[in-house]
């Protein structure tokens, strides 16, 4: 949040300071209907303004808890305290919020899509430098499963590490003689390898790409190897179920951090007539 701050107030903010620390609020209202997250930043940016500017400490009293299913105009809270404080603050609070609920709201969309099938939805490391924590945390909000959080958490043999090692097969191999303890995952792009994979004791196994006829020939192989899967590529709330419905474990998309459109969340001040005196 520092560091948001920062980019925004590098010199102060002029425009703001000519209105000075007149008492004021504002509302953090929903233009759309939606999942939301990450409305706690909203008081750790304000916090962050204040100290750079030397304002007045500015209060964010929420009226809604991160996850909420809203409607368009529902007020989530109430931003209070020094003018000058809560200009500065508004635009990097919004694109906070609003960013983080669209990824809840996104990933809530397939989460609807793919209720009663057993399927989970979770997220990927495809997510924006420096936001990956509170990305993951909003697909949670919406209801989905965070995969690893970084290349650190667990082992996953993708493409590019079987063709370093010269196949599938060959990676596991090298994995199994170096008696890691981490989780394992192993990605296959057609049925030859994920039978290569199967045969050499792989668990979980992330089908990338698969057709739907594929999907499910491999959930049959897979069933009698206790393997668990997940399908990936291309998945979005219009072809998900399709996907779910095949038997696989985890529906892993990309879209929910890397693509998800922000939700419309804006701050509504109220007129002049309703503001606070000036401080004399």
């Amino acid at each position: 949040m520092a560091r948001a701050v920062a980019e925004d107030l590098p010199a102060g903010d002029p425009t703001g300071a000519l209105v000075g620390e007149r008492p004021a609020r504002a509302l953090l209202v929903t233009r759309q209907r939606g999942v939301v997250a990450g409305l706690l930043a909203a008081q750790v940016v304000l916090d962050e303004v204040s100290a750079r500017l030397g304002t007045g400490k500015a209060e964010a009293e929420l009226q809604v808890t991160d996850g909420a299913k809203v409607e368009a105009d529902t007020q989530l809270g109430v931003l209070s305290g020094p003018a000058a404080t809560l200009l500065a603050a508004e635009r990097t609070v919004l694109n906070l919020v609003g960013h983080l609920s669209g990824v809840a709201t996104a990933t809530a969309a397939l989460v609807d899509a793919v209720a009663g099938t057993g399927a989970v939805v979770r997220d990927t490391r495809k997510t924006l430098p420096g936001l990956r924590a509170v990305e993951k945390y909003a697909v949670r909000c919406g209801g989905g499963e965070n995969h690893r959080m970084s290349l650190s958490d667990a082992i996953l043999l993708k493409d590019n590490h079987a063709a370093c090692l010269g196949g599938v097969g060959a990676a596991l191999e090298r994995l199994r003689s170096s008696a890691s303890p981490l989780p394992v995952e192993v990605e296959v792009d057609n049925l030859g390898e994920l039978d290569e994979a199967l045969a050499r004791g792989a668990k979980v196994v992330l089908l990338d790409n698969f057709s739907l006829p594929d999907i499910k020939r491999a959930v049959a192989r897979a069933a009698s190897y206790g393997a668990v899967l997940e399908a990936s590529g291309g998945l979005s709330a219009a072809n998900v179920r399709a996907v779910a419905e095949c038997g696989v474990r985890y529906v892993a998309v990309g879209a929910v951090t890397h693509s998800a459109p922000a939700l419309d969340i804006g701050l509504d001040w109220p007129g002049t007539a309703t503001w606070l005196p000036a401080r004399p």
